[in-house]
């Protein structure tokens, strides 16, 4: 007999527009196996052309070293004609973002 259940669930993220305000809602992980969606959400994002675009990321769970890198360079894109404001990223979140990119201009983390 191989195995004592059901294989694991591939890990998810679900990204949803915000109402009454510019961003998106990120729900599940981001990792190897949805670095692709979340890239994409960031893309979009930077290319909206607003001042704030709000990353509303309290049901995101974990986001790997590339996941933050992702959104380093989003940050990096906006070229300081806007910013990024993470509302209650997950707690690890915003500790690498300032261990490998400190001073980072173009991301605010809301914990409101």
């Amino acid at each position: 007999m191989s195995g004592s259940g059901p294989a694991p669930a591939a890990p998810r993220l679900d990204v949803y527009p915000l109402t009454g305000r510019t961003g998106f809602r990120a729900a599940g992980e981001v990792s190897l196996s949805t670095r692709d969606v979340w890239e994409r959400a960031l893309e979009r994002a930077v290319r909206g052309g607003g001042d704030v675009y709000h990353l509303e990321l309290s049901a995101v769970t974990f986001v790997d070293v590339a996941g933050a890198g992702a959104l380093a360079d989003a940050a990096r894109s906006l070229g300081g004609r806007g910013r990024l404001v993470l509302d209650r990223p997950p707690r690890s979140l915003p500790r690498v973002l300032e261990l490998l990119w400190p001073g980072l201009p173009g991301i605010e983390v809301s914990s409101s």
